[in-house]
């Protein structure tokens, strides 16, 4: 490399001033922040607004036994949801929303994969055909357009947890970067 460091994420031979390619990368990566935050604060809405339903939804997985913590689950998950959504809407901790919410997309992608496993063996059907609530906020999925659909989220989280998104970031805007860095 040539010594110079990247400006938001952007490579330096690809971050010259004014240059399109730089610009279109940007514009993109903040794009791909607003996209998962506002994702998560809808979905994280959603799930908030009727708590009971979401227990329920929780409660099919099988995961936990305990009442007080499917409870802490369904109480507490959308607001974390809904919370990391508008850091990252804003631009506030941006690689830190972007891991967290890859942490709860990964996890949460697997039990789902295994839950349309379990009801394509239960129904006898092809695997794309099943459809279920999974939880998400969004109702019904197709479950291979769901798996579809979260490895495109975990991607756009990876993106921005390599520090690509800080354009029009709150934090970038307020403090200004350290003399010489």
């Amino acid at each position: 490399m040539n010594g110079v460091a990247p400006r938001d994420g952007v490579a330096p031979e690809v971050a010259g001033a004014g240059s399109w390619r730089a610009n279109a990368f940007a514009l993109g990566a903040v794009a791909a922040r607003w996209l998962l935050g506002g994702l998560f604060v809808y979905t994280g809405l959603e799930k908030a607004a009727d708590p009971v339903a979401f227990l329920k939804l929780v409660r099919q997985y099988d995961l936990v036994q305990s009442a007080y913590l499917l409870n802490a689950i369904a109480g507490a998950l959308p607001w974390f949801e809904v919370f990391c959504g508008l850091l990252l809407v804003t631009g506030v901790a941006v690689r830190g929303a972007a891991a967290a919410l890859v942490g709860v997309l990964i996890p949460f992608t697997a039990v789902v994969w295994h839950r349309a496993l379990v009801l394509q063996a239960a129904r006898g059907i092809p695997f794309c055909a099943v459809k279920f609530n999974c939880g998400c906020g969004t109702g019904e999925v197709f479950i291979c357009g769901k798996l579809l659909e979260n490895f495109a989220l975990v991607l756009l989280g990876v993106w921005l947890i390599a520090g690509c998104g800080r354009k029009w970031s709150w934090r970038y805007s307020v403090i200004p970067p350290a003399a010489g860095k």
